[in-house]
C-alpha cells in the first residue's frame, strides 16, 4: 500500500543541523529567531519548562516524555517554570566537558534536562512540502522517539562510515513516527489531517498509489465513498487546499524529482499524468514558474510560486535553544 506521509517524508529530505543535551535550573530564559522556518524538536528528559512558538497565544507548559516538533519554526521563547522578570538579559550558557550545555551559572544538579535539533529538508519544494504537515506535533509518552532522538545525537557526534545516509535514514524515520504519533490530534490543516480521516485517507492514498491517472474530483469522491460536494468541502477543510491543487503540487515534486534524476520532459510529463510534453511544460511553467527543461538544467532564477491556499499555510514559525 502507498503510503503518502512517507513519500512526502521521503521527497523533503532531512539531514541533520545540530543535536545536543541542554540543562538549565534556577530561573532562565533562552529564545532564537531565524528569518527562515528551519525544523526544530525536542525531548524533554526531566523536569518542567515553558515554551512560546512565535504564531502561537499561549506558552506551552513540558513535561518529562514530552516530544516536539515544528516543521518550520521561525521563532521561540523557553523559560523555567518562574521565568526570570521580563526585563532581565536572556541566561548566558556554557558548555560542559561532555558537550552537555548548561543554562545559568547555578552548579547544582539541572532541574530540567532536553535533547533538542535542528535539521534542514534539502528539498526545493520544502515550503509546498511543508505546507501540508501539522503546524506543531506534540507527543506525550512515547519512548521510542526519545530513543530515535538519542540515536541521532549519537551517530551526529561521531565520524563513521556512511554517517550522512544513517542520519538521514534516522531523521526520516523520526519524522515519520512522529507524525503518525499525533495523526488522530492534528489540530492545523494539512495532509495528517487528512490521513486521520478514514474516507479522505482513501483517496488520498488512492491518488498517492497512480498520479498519473487522469483524477477528477468525483473519481475522488467515489473513492472516498462520499458524494461530490461533502468530499471536496472535507478534503478542502481538513487538508488546506482544494482535492485538485493538492493533486497538481504533489504531481510537480513528483516531476521535479524526475527532471533532477535526469529524466526527459517527455518521459516525467507521462510519469505525473500529462498527455503531450508541451501540457505538461505549460502546467509546470505556470507552477514553478519556469520551464521544465530551464529546471532540469539546473537554471533555478526564480523560486517556486506556490497558489494562493498554500501559500497562506506556510506563515510559520521556528528554532529554539542554542
Amino acid at each position: 500500500m502507498v503510503d503518502p506521509l512517507a513519500e512526502i517524508v521521503s521527497h523533503l529530505q532531512p539531514s541533520a543541523r545540530f543535536a545536543k543535551l541542554v540543562g538549565a535550573s534556577g530561573a532562565w530564559r533562552v529564545r532564537r529567531e531565524e528569518k527562515d522556518g528551519q525544523p526544530f524538536y525536542i525531548v524533554v528528559l526531566s523536569g518542567s519548562s515553558r515554551l512560546w512558538l512565535t504564531g502561537q497565544e499561549e506558552a506551552i507548559t513540558l513535561t518529562a516524555g514530552d516530544f516536539i516538533l515544528v516543521p518550520a519554526v521561525l521563532g521561540a521563547v523557553m523559560t523555567s517554570l518562574d521565568p526570570p522578570p521580563p526585563d532581565a538579559p536572556d541566561t548566558a550558557h556554557a558548555f560542559l566537558p561532555d558537550g552537555e550545555m548548561r543554562l545559568g551559572t547555578d552548579c547544582s544538579p539541572p532541574e530540567v534536562r532536553w535533547l533538542v535539533g535542528h535539521f534542514a529538508f534539502g528539498s526545493p519544494d520544502t515550503a509546498l512540502l511543508v505546507s501540508l504537515l501539522p503546524d506543531f506535533v506534540r507527543v506525550q509518552g512515547q519512548p521510542r522517539l526519545t530513543t530515535l532522538v538519542q540515536l541521532v545525537i549519537d551517530e551526529s557526534r561521531n565520524v563513521r562510515p556512511a554517517r550522512e545516509v544513517i542520519l538521514s535514514r534516522l531523521l526520516e524515520v523520526l519524522l515519520v513516527e512522529a507524525f503518525r504519533s499525533s495523526t488522530a490530534t492534528a489540530a492545523s490543516p494539512g495532509l495528517m489531517r487528512g490521513l486521520a480521516d478514514d474516507r479522505l485517507a482513501a483517496a488520498i492514498r488512492s491518488l498517492h498509489a497512480d498520479p498519473r491517472r487522469p483524477w477528477t474530483v468525483a473519481d475522488l469522491a467515489r473513492a472516498a465513498s462520499l458524494s461530490r460536494s461533502a468530499f471536496f468541502a472535507r478534503f478542502t477543510r481538513a487538508v488546506g487546499a482544494a482535492p485538485m491543487e493538492y493533486l497538481l503540487a504533489w504531481r510537480m515534486a513528483l516531476a521535479k524529482s524526475l527532471l533532477r534524476q535526469g529524466r526527459s520532459v517527455a518521459s516525467a510529463a507521462v510519469e505525473v499524468g500529462y498527455g503531450s510534453a508541451s501540457a505538461f511544460s505549460v502546467a509546470f511553467t505556470r507552477h514553478v514558474g519556469m520551464p521544465p527543461a530551464t529546471y532540469a538544467r539546473g537554471e533555478t532564477g526564480t523560486a517556486p510560486r506556490l497558489s494562493p491556499e498554500f501559500a497562506a499555510s506556510t506563515d510559520r514559525m521556528e528554532p529554539v535553544t542554542t
